[in-house]
């Protein structure tokens, strides 16, 4: 392994774990309702939106208020988008000349990006205009973020609140997100992309010269505001077709590590938000470490796995140390480790973006960004998204717990009855139902679209679905999507994956909110130390495993061992 990478990689960590309490901190202080340092600036500014929208901020909601909201929003969201993207051809900004998007892929379009998933079964740069881009994709990035962190903080204010009818207000919240969280952070963000070389521009292209002398004609827009949300609030479309591997999203080492960071930044932060609202910080922590081990595994798997090189290629003699292992489908810029890092971080993380094709990825390589989906999101996870998941496996590792010690469980003083139980349930059943069912339906009736046969050709399609339903976004790449039968099959997985969790999860918190809070006693199972963190580590990856190895068996497990005997797909 190349020893620069490894630094590269444990400067990240240490990086993410500086900024987990700045950014911790301050969304407690925002969603506790207290002043920030952008208050003076931007309060004004809220209180007009809330004029303007006829909201009355001090009015708070109970869970079914919140969830219709929530709904309404997005329902919203999904029409304005699904219409913008039809009735393109005839809006201005469009100075390419981009044709209406088809039906069935402005659908599929429309409900990935209300659902923070951003599947793209299209290149950007040859689809959208540049008004779609802007008025209709970057604002469902902020949207979308904005309603995960809403939902995570509606279920921490179940857990700090006691005999609580409300757990706040969904466009408070909301206004709140986008105001004070991700729109500063963006501006800031988007002058360094642009500093660094990444375009903003309301070009449509630029004419070169190439180095023989023909023209060519390269694709520009407005890129940089786009980067910066999509990657900050783990939403992941590209502007470009090839993400985050083209040379205008993502033109240096120091836009790389920004990207990185911004993907971990509020997932993480999130932890140390929870821990403060519920005023013991050790309990964000813990669950940061559960995040961190899991995240770690990946990053060693992946990266051991591509720095092997390809036994295929060993055997006929083609020498893969000068290039540290296998280098298809990577960028020269960023290397093997990068590549690892960030196929690790996107997938863990709910972002979706690339900066290598995973479908180049040697099998068990490509599995770990499979195994981060399939786990939930919940390694950090998407914005919110994933905190809230790795709450339902707290639930599970309680309720576990409980039973073999023979106590009801309980998690910060609330007891976890049966209602919560089952709510957690119910939004751990729904991954598998919606990943395995869909994609095997997707796999009997639309099988041409898979671009390769046996194993690998299982995993293509296996990751398609599983990515859709953890809302996640990236692709094994051979995998044809743009279909009809696929692209709805693929809208109907992202809106379960978001919606069909979402509104247990607030079921949860409005029960937990409503309880009282009792006082630890000598029979309280300690949720903060190296046992809790165990516990809940094996029950997340025996949920996992349980669920899905054998799917996993017969596609990258299989492929690893056929690759390894010359058997190539």
């Amino acid at each position: 392994m190349d020893a620069n990478g490894i630094l590269q990689i444990l400067l990240y960590l240490a990086l993410v774990a500086l900024a987990t309490p700045l950014i911790g901190g301050y969304m407690a202080r925002l969603f506790d309702g207290k002043p920030v340092w952008l208050s003076p600036l931007l309060g004004p500014v809220e209180r007009a939106i809330y004029r303007l929208c006829g909201i009355d901020s001090t009015r708070e909601q109970h869970w079914t208020g919140y969830a219709l909201s929530l709904l309404a929003l997005n329902l919203a969201g999904t029409l304005a988008l699904y219409g913008l993207q039809r009735l393109q051809g005839a809006l201005p900004l469009n100075p390419a000349g981009m044709a209406a998007v088809a039906p069935d892929l402005a659908f599929n379009t429309a409900i990935s990006f209300v659902t923070n998933t951003n599947w793209q079964a299209y290149g950007g740069e040859t689809t959208m205009a540049l008004l779609t881009q802007m008025a209709g994709l970057t604002v469902q990035n902020f949207l979308s973020a904005a309603t995960g962190i809403a939902v995570a903080v509606a279920l921490i204010r179940g857990f700090a609140r006691a005999s609580a009818r409300t757990i706040g207000n969904f466009n408070v919240d909301l206004v709140r997100a986008v105001l004070y969280l991700l729109l500063p952070l963006c501006v800031v963000g988007s002058l360094v992309l642009v500093w660094q070389g990444v375009p903003q521009t309301l070009a449509a292209s630029a004419e070169a010269t190439t180095l023989d002398g023909a023209r060519q004609t390269i694709a520009l827009g407005p890129v940089a505001s786009q980067m910066m949300i999509k990657h900050l609030g783990t939403n992941g479309g590209g502007f470009f077709n090839a993400n985050a591997a083209h040379p205008f999203e993502n033109p240096t080492a120091l836009v790389n590590l920004i990207h990185l960071l911004a993907i971990f930044l509020i997932g993480a932060g999130l932890t140390n938000t929870f821990g403060r609202m519920v005023g013991d910080q050790r309990q964000g922590w813990a669950l940061l470490a559960a995040m961190g081990g899991l995240f770690v595994v990946g990053v060693a798997v992946t990266l051991g796995a591509e720095s092997q090189g390809n036994p295929a290629l060993a055997a006929i003699g083609i020498d893969q140390t000068l290039s540290g292992g296998s280098m298809e489908g990577k960028e020269v810029r960023f290397g093997i480790a990068l590549s690892a890092l960030f196929a690790t971080v996107t997938t863990a993380a709910s972002c979706g973006a690339v900066n290598a094709m995973h479908d180049s990825l040697m099998p068990l390589a490509g599995m770990v960004p499979l195994i981060n989906m399939m786990l939930g999101e919940i390694v950090v996870g998407g914005v919110g998204a994933g905190f809230y998941g790795m709450i339902v496996f707290v639930i599970h590792t309680l309720f576990i717990a409980g039973l073999m010690v023979g106590r009801s469980p309980e998690y910060l003083g609330k007891k976890i009855e049966a209602r919560e139980v089952k709510l957690a349930v119910l939004a751990t059943l729904i991954f598998p139902l919606s990943a395995l069912g869909l994609g095997a339906a997707g796999l009997l009736a639309g099988p041409e679209a898979i671009a390769a046969p046996g194993p690998h050709g299982l995993s293509q399609i296996l990751y398609a679905y599983v990515s859709a339903t953890a809302n996640n976004g990236s692709a094994f790449a051979g995998f044809g999507a743009n279909t009809v039968l696929h692209n709805s099959l693929l809208a109907l997985a992202m809106a379960l994956g978001r919606f069909v969790v979402i509104v247990p999860v607030l079921a949860i918190a409005g029960a937990l909110a409503a309880k009282r809070t009792a006082p630890a006693s000598a029979g309280t199972f300690p949720t903060h130390g190296p046992l809790f963190i165990g516990l809940l580590t094996a029950v997340i990856l025996v949920v996992g495993g349980l669920t899905f190895f054998p799917v996993l068996a017969l596609g990258p497990i299989v492929e690893h061992l056929l690759l390894g005997h010359g058997t190539l797909f």
